[in-house]
């Protein structure tokens, strides 16, 4: 193995530990927390002001220092006394406050589902006893109808003049469409020898109004 394929196997295995280890660490109960250069405070600061409460991923610690990767994306070092593994009680008291509003508004909802709930029950209660009356509505109608179709020879019979009465009505409309179109055919033809006639008197108008026009003689002087 070269020594380059060498040196960047290692590199590449002590990536892999350092991710492996990162882990999430916040800001103590500070105000600001400077990130250095370094471990030391020797080391020139690389990003002042990092505010408490801060989430930073902890990449390792050495002899009170611990290297950070801030928000925004600044790699440093910071006094490993000013981090704490949990976050400040300042944020878990937020935390709890939204946790709280968010079960509150939870229950808010629940209570307008169990309402809305109650609302369809008695809404559905009402249709049932609105379909028992329509029920008995139907009995009622079914007791008539059956009253009424037990005179089964009246029925025919009507049934039977209807027949008869629809065939007569078809055959007189029959009757009536063919009388139509004749009279339609018939006027389209008077309309045409109509025509004709308008035409030809037009012509013959054209032809002999020339011919009743007075001529005018013309003189010869000799």
């Amino acid at each position: 193995m070269t020594p380059l394929r060498l040196a960047l196997s290692f590199f590449i295995i002590f990536s892999s530990i350092s991710v492996a280890q990162a882990r999430t660490v916040w800001v103590d109960d500070q105000l600001y927390l400077p990130v250095r250069s370094g471990a030391g405070t020797q080391f020139r600061i690389i990003e002042n002001a990092v505010p408490t409460g801060t989430a930073l991923e902890l990449i390792e610690t050495q002899e009170g220092y611990s290297k950070v990767r801030t928000p925004k994306g600044t790699v440093g070092w910071v006094s490993s006394q000013y981090i704490s593994k949990t976050p400040v009680a300042r944020d878990q008291l937020a935390r709890a406050t939204r946790e709280l509003e968010k079960a509150q508004q939870d229950v808010a909802s629940l209570r307008e589902q169990l309402s809305s709930v109650t609302e369809e029950r008695n809404t559905l209660q009402n249709t049932e006893n609105n379909l028992a009356s329509q029920t008995e509505n139907l009995q009622d109608e079914l007791t008539k109808i059956k009253s009424i179709a037990a005179d089964s020879i009246n029925l025919e019979r009507r049934s039977r003049e209807l027949r008869e009465e629809n065939q007569k009505l078809r055959n007189d409309l029959e009757i009536l469409t063919a009388e139509n179109e004749r009279l339609e055919a018939g006027r389209e033809s008077d309309f045409m020898l109509l025509g004709a006639g308008l035409v030809f008197g037009g012509v013959l108008l054209a032809l002999i109004i020339p011919m009743l026009k007075p001529t005018r003689k013309t003189d010869n002087w000799a």
